[in-house]
C-alpha cells in the first residue's frame, strides 16, 4: 500500500518539482529563503488552518485568525527573522455571514498592531466543505543568517524556548477531558491552545547562537525528529529536563500522560540546538536543556530517555494523510 502520509507526498511528489534551488531548501526547511538586497534575505512561509481539524467550530473567529497569524509568526521566530507582511487565503463556507467574517477580520486588525505586519494582498473563495484559511507570511532576516533544520551537530545540546504540552492539553479541555482542572488553569491552558505566542523575543538570540531551529508544531518527539533527519544525527531527550508549566502539572496529576504532553503538538516554542558558548547563551535567554546530537547510527533517531532508561513512544506527533 502506498504510503500516503503528509511527509511521503512531499518527498515523492512535491521536492522533486522544487529541484536543487538554494531557495527552496530542499522542502526540508520550514520556510523558504530568497535574496532580496544587498543586507538582507526575505524568508516565505506558508500555513493553512482547517476547521474541525487545526481549531474547533466553536472556537471565536477572531481567535481563529490570530491563531492563523500566530502560527506563520512562530516559523519565523525559529528563523530569527523579523516580520514584514503576510498574504492571506480565505475559503468560506457558503452561506457563512458577513458578520463572522468581520469578527475574523477584527482578529486579523488586533495582531497586525500587535505584531507590526501588514496585509499585502491574497485571495477569497467559497466552498461547500468547512472554513479553510492560510496565511503566506514573509519576513527579514541579515543575509545568509537564517536558521535553517539541518545544522545540528554532533556534541551540540538540545533547546526549547519553554514549556512543552500547553496546546494539547488545551484542545483536550475544550473537549471537556480534566472536569476537575481548576478554572485558572483550564483558562491558561486554553488560551495557550487558541492564542499561541509566537517567540519573536528569542529570535535575535535563536539567530546569532543556534546551529539549527524550528517552532514545535507536530509535538516535540517529531520535531525532534525533523532536525535530527535534515542534520544527519541522532538525539536523545532527557523526559525529566523537558519543561511543563503548573497547569501541565496539575493535569498530569488528573491523569494525562506526559508521553501525550510531548507529542501533542501546538506548542509553537523554538526547538534549536547549540554548543559551549553558544548553548550557556541561549539558557541564559531563558531556554532550557533538554538533551543531546550524536553521530548518526540509524538516519536521524530520536530517543527519548527517563532516568536513563529508553521509553517507548508509539504516537510521536501529527501527521496530515
Amino acid at each position: 500500500m502506498t504510503d500516503n502520509s503528509e511527509f511521503s507526498v512531499i518527498d515523492r511528489l512535491f521536492r522533486p518539482l522544487a529541484g536543487l534551488t538554494s531557495e527552496a531548501r530542499g522542502l526540508r526547511d520550514d520556510v523558504a529563503v530568497l535574496p532580496s538586497d544587498n543586507t538582507h534575505d526575505l524568508v516565505v512561509t506558508t500555513d493553512a488552518m482547517v476547521e474541525g481539524v487545526h481549531f474547533l467550530s466553536t472556537d471565536p473567529l477572531d481567535k481563529v485568525a490570530q491563531k492563523l497569524l500566530r502560527v506563520n509568526l512562530s516559523d519565523l521566530a525559529a528563523k530569527g527573522a523579523v516580520p514584514y507582511g503576510y498574504q492571506l487565503l480565505t475559503a468560506w463556507p457558503h452561506g457563512l455571514p458577513f458578520e463572522a467574517k468581520q469578527t475574523f477580520a477584527k482578529g486579523l486588525k488586533a495582531d497586525q498592531a500587535r505584531f507590526n505586519v501588514a496585509l499585502f494582498g491574497g485571495d477569497t473563495v467559497s466552498t461547500p466543505g468547512p472554513l479553510m484559511v492560510s496565511v503566506t507570511l514573509f519576513g527579514r532576516v541579515a543575509k545568509g543568517q537564517t536558521v535553517a533544520r539541518a545544522g545540528a551537530k554532533a556534541g551540540d545540546r538540545v533547546l526549547v524556548s519553554g514549556p512543552i504540552g500547553q496546546g494539547y492539553l488545551g484542545l483536550k479541555v475544550l473537549q471537556g477531558e480534566y472536569p476537575e482542572l481548576a478554572a485558572e488553569f483550564k483558562a491558561e491552558l486554553v488560551d495557550t491552545y487558541q492564542l499561541p505566542q509566537p517567540r519573536l523575543d528569542m529570535a535575535d538570540v535563536v539567530r546569532a547562537n543556534a546551529h539549527a531551529s524550528m517552532d514545535i508544531s507536530d509535538g516535540l518527539v517529531a520535531d525532534t525528529g525533523h532536525i535530527a533527519q535534515a542534520s544527519r544525527v541522532d538525539i536523545d531527550i532527557d523526559l525529566n529536563r523537558v519543561p511543563t508549566s503548573r497547569a501541565a502539572r496539575a493535569a498530569m496529576a488528573l491523569g494525562a500522560s506526559v508521553l501525550d504532553l510531548i507529542s501533542g503538538g501546538d506548542d509553537y516554542q523554538i526547538l534549536c540546538t547549540a554548543s559551549g558558548e553558544r548553548a550557556k547563551a541561549l539558557c541564559e535567554a531563558g531556554f532550557v536543556d533538554i538533551g543531546e546530537c550524536f553521530p548518526a547510527k540509524s538516519q536521524g533517531q530520536v530517543i527519548v530517555l527517563s532516568d536513563g532508561k529508553p521509553v517507548e513512544i508509539e504516537n510521536t506527533g501529527w501527521v496530515h494523510s
